[in-house]
């Protein structure tokens, strides 16, 4: 059932609050929507930031079609300073509203020091990077996680000489672990890039980093990309909570409703419950901003759907296409489908220890909770819906590289 509502305002004009948008035309809502956006620029897609369009294949990823045909008031270049009583305040006046929904996304967290650092995380960021990218440019990358690795490979197509530091012993070990993240290491020297595992940094200075203990690190262009915070320090005193746990995002519940009757949030600056895992998550990826939305909008139009998936995202880096699906926890058992030294192969986390079933046999049956992928997105695909079908998984047929993953299912 339709509810009436007067006014919707969506606070954050990247994909999720378009995606907020489109959503609530397709289920045939026709009254006002104002999105606000901080950037000048309209909604634009960020995946090809790091790809396309910092190799030159692309000048823009605008998705400004897609909004012009939403009937929006959109207002670009003002940003949310406050929200009380029905009323969204910006940096141009107060916003009356029936009904809002937070997508004001993340930040990137920036390193101390007054030397001139780069994040990438706007369209402008990208266009400045590629700008001061050349052939023998000396770049220094903090951080080898997602976007790290992303820019490395790029920067090395274009001629640059890149050097990455990561404090952790291995790439991406905050989102795969140390092992797992190991096995990602050997990419970066084979690409011609020398990658610093173990090596903090102290501060960004003029030419260069300065390194713990007095060491120094000479660059030409310096881009930090270690992680970023959500947009929600606006936030304050609107009784609006926040998950402390998760840098401040947006406490959400399973129907993507904040402490506040009326007011929703979805995309990088919401961190949801989830009865799938059992504890909240916040998942910084384009396939939340991409499918978040369609929960937000149902349910602020008065249904009472659950937004409670698989997580998923992706990384092009260095000739690999790397995906991942589902959450592991810390204890659950990973096991290797392939040669991880090879150019196709796959990883499954699964929950504990696998248990072995009553019988003869002896088979050891386990719950998939992540899967991750090189090159191989039939077994990512079909991972995905395993777990979303909550199947146990024969782990010793999963190891098997040669089984499809769906033909692994026990019973």
């Amino acid at each position: 059932m339709l509810v009436r509502i007067e006014r919707i305002v969506i606070t954050g004009g990247g994909l999720a609050g378009l995606r907020t948008a489109a959503e609530l035309r397709a289920r045939e809502y026709a009254g006002p929507i104002t999105m606000v956006g901080a950037e000048p620029h309209p909604p634009y897609d960020r995946p090809p930031l790091s790809k396309k369009l910092m190799l030159g294949e692309v000048d823009s990823t605008s998705m400004a079609d897609d909004a012009a045909g939403l009937d929006l008031d959109l207002r670009l270049g003002e940003t949310a300073t406050g929200l009380d009583d029905g009323l969204l305040r910006t940096d141009r006046g107060e916003i009356p509203f029936s009904a809002l929904v937070i997508a004001t996304g993340a930040a990137p967290i920036r390193l101390p020091g007054p030397g001139p650092q780069h994040v990438l995380r706007t369209i402008d960021d990208a266009l400045a990077i590629r700008s001061a990218l050349r052939p023998g440019t000396r770049l220094a990358i903090v951080g080898a996680g997602w976007i790290g690795a992303e820019l490395a490979t790029v920067a090395v197509a274009r001629g640059g000489l890149v050097t990455v530091l990561e404090a952790a012993q291995a790439p991406a070990a905050a989102a795969l672990g140390t092992a797992v993240g190991g096995l990602l290491a050997p990419w970066y020297p084979a690409a011609g890039v020398d990658l610093r595992l173990g090596q903090p940094v102290e501060s960004v200075q003029p030419g260069g980093l300065a390194l713990p203990g007095g060491g120094w690190l000479d660059a030409d262009l310096v881009v930090t990309a270690v992680g970023v915070r959500p947009c929600t320090g606006w936030l304050a005193g609107s009784g609006v909570r926040l998950a402390a746990g998760h840098r401040d995002a947006v406490q959400v519940d399973a129907q993507l409703r904040t402490s506040v009757p009326g007011v929703y949030a979805a995309g990088d600056c919401a961190a949801f419950w989830s009865g799938r895992y059992g504890q909240r998550l916040r998942v910084e990826h384009w396939d939340t901003a991409l499918h978040a939305p369609r929960v937000a909008a149902a349910n602020l139009l008065g249904a009472a759907e659950e937004y409670d998936p698989v997580p998923y995202f992706w990384s092009e880096q260095f000739g690999h296409m790397v995906q991942f699906a589902g959450h592991p926890g810390k204890s659950d058992q990973v096991v290797q489908r392939g040669d991880a030294s090879g150019q196709r192969w796959a990883l499954g986390w699964f929950r504990g220890e696998p248990a072995v079933t009553a019988g003869a046999d002896g088979i050891k049956v386990g719950q998939l909770t992540a899967i991750l992928t090189v090159s191989q997105p039939r077994d990512l695909l079909q991972g995905r819906r395993v777990m979303e079908a909550g199947r146990p998984v024969d782990t010793g047929l999963f190891a098997d590289p040669s089984m499809a993953v769906r033909d692994t299912v026990a019973g």
